[in-house]
Formats: C-alpha cells, sequence, structure tokens
C-alpha cells in the first residue's frame, strides 16, 4: 500500500514517515534550540516538517537527503531554496568533517530513517568531536537501547558505543499518530551530548568495537565463552571478572577495560 502525504509518495525503501503533529514539531524546534551562531545540519528533511519552522529561528541550514524527488522540491521551493544548502547524498557515507568552522559548533537533528538508524548512528560517532550535540528521532525501542544500563536486555553494543562518546538523554516520546504513514512502532527524541574529554578512553576504539561485537553477538553465552577468542579464561579471572558473568553484565568501563588490556596483548 502506497502513502501519499503533500503529494509525495512516501517510498518504503527509504524508510519515510512524515511528521505532521504541529505540536510535536514545536516541541522537537524547541529542544534543538536552534541559532545563527551553529552550524545546523538536519539529516532527512523530506518534506520540511522541521526545516520550515527551523528556519524560521535561523537564516541558514545544510540539509543532507538522499530522495532525489524530496531534493528537487526543496530546490524548487522559494520560500526555502535560498536560505538551504543542499546535499543530494546518502548520510550513511557522509563526510560530515566538511561542516567544520573553527570557533563555530555544529548541531545535527533529524527524523531518522529507522531502517538505517543503528547503522547511522554508529557512523556518526565516528565524527563525535565535531558535534555540540545531536538530536534525533527514533523508534523508541533503538533509543531504550542507546540509554540502557548493564543487567538489562536492552543493554548491548549499540549502548556501550552510544555511552562512550556522548550524554545520551531520551527527552521526548512520539507516537505513531503523529507521522504518514503511520508507523507500526513507537517512536522518541534522544539528545546525545558528545563528551569534550572521554574520561576514561580505550587505546584501540577499533578494538573497543571488535570486542563489544564479539561479545554481544553471543549475548547469552557467559564471557569465559562469548570472549573465547579474544581472552584464556585464566586472563579474565586475572582482571577481576567473575567467568560466570553475561556479556550484558559488563559496564561501559569493564569493555573500555577489556579493550585496553587487547590492545596490551598485541603490543606484547
Amino acid at each position: 500500500m502506497s502513502f501519499v502525504h503533500n503529494e509525495h509518495k512516501a517510498r518504503k525503501r527509504f524508510g519515510q514517515n512524515f511528521l505532521n503533529d504541529e505540536f510535536i514539531i514545536n516541541s522537537i524546534v524547541d529542544l534543538i534550540n536552534p541559532s545563527n551562531e551553529d552550524v545546523l545540519i538536519e539529516i532527512g528533511p523530506g518534506l520540511g516538517a522541521l526545516t520550515r519552522p527551523t528556519l524560521d529561528k535561523v537564516s541558514h541550514l545544510n540539509v543532507i537527503e538522499l530522495d532525489r524527488d524530496l531534493v528537487t522540491r526543496l530546490k524548487d521551493d522559494i520560500k526555502l531554496s535560498h536560505k538551504l544548502s543542499i546535499f543530494e547524498a546518502d548520510a550513511l557515507t557522509f563526510d560530515f568533517s566538511q561542516f567544520y568552522e573553527k570557533n563555530k559548533k555544529v548541531r545535527v537533528f533529524g527524523n531518522l530513517p529507522y531502517n538505517i538508524s543503528t547503522p547511522l548512528i554508529f557512523h556518526l560517532l565516528t565524527f563525535h568531536s565535531l558535534f555540540l550535540d545531536m538530536h534525533f528521532m527514533l523508534q523508541k525501542e533503538v533509543v531504550n537501547r542507546m540509554c540502557a544500563q548493564p543487567n538489562s536486555k536492552a543493554y548491548g553494543r549499540l549502548s556501550v558505543m552510544t555511552q562512550y562518546f556522548c550524554n545520551v538523554t531520551p527527552v521526548l516520546e512520539v507516537p505513531p499518530s503523529s507521522f504518514t504513514p503511520q508507523p507500526k512502532v513507537d517512536s522518541a527524541i534522544i539528545r546525545l551530548l558528545p563528551f569534550d574529554k572521554i574520561a576514561q578512553p580505550t587505546k584501540s576504539i577499533k578494538l573497543l568495537e571488535k570486542l563489544t561485537k564479539i561479545a554481544f553477538s553471543q549475548r547469552r553465552k557467559t564471557i569465559r565463552n562469548s570472549l573465547k577468542s579474544l581472552f584464556e579464561p585464566d586472563e579474565l579471572i586475572s582482571y577481576g571478572f567473575d567467568l560466570k558473568l553475561r556479556p550484558e553484565n559488563l559496564s561501559v568501563e569493564n569493555y573500555i577495560y577489556l579493550s585496553n588490556k587487547l590492545f596490551e596483548k598485541q603490543k606484547i
């Protein structure tokens, strides 16, 4: 079944669900609190639900959109186009470092396509030092995973990696009725504030990513088994870990510690 909103046919392959709730839209823009002092980036402007009220508050906005039809609509909109820098590109592979401006704060927001939200978050985290903050509409389940603490089923690789780079706060829940077409899931807005300085840094992000990927791919196993390709049982015991723990029982700090031990092992 096809859904048409404002004369645009929503494309399933792009994960398009368009915001139509004015209260929610205005609430999101208030949360973002856009300023002309900042470099502002919107991912997936779509039909402009957030773009228009944002441009009521600022004079310029960078937007990244993959759908050619929506790019054309933005370029043809005489009320908006002169205020926009439009990048027809896939945000999953986009180089956000090009937005760097000395003495400027880079801020990014958007209603992210739910079908690519997790890999897109991982991609954005590689540019964490560039951003002052990030505000995203995501599937509520994904928001819960990003915020999850150890000893919960929602806690996983996304939790560890997001919390390593950022202070993570859910700020607003959004019902399916706020969209056209209505998604089959609840949504939520999350605020990510990248740390100016990471208190306990890993010596290798790649090793931290590798460690968490291996651990949570076998999350039901004890760490004795889920991490056996990386550590001998005696090593884990010497580091102070109970071999009966499962990946979801280890804290972010535990994963950082183990990634650093992996780094030391590679240097031997």
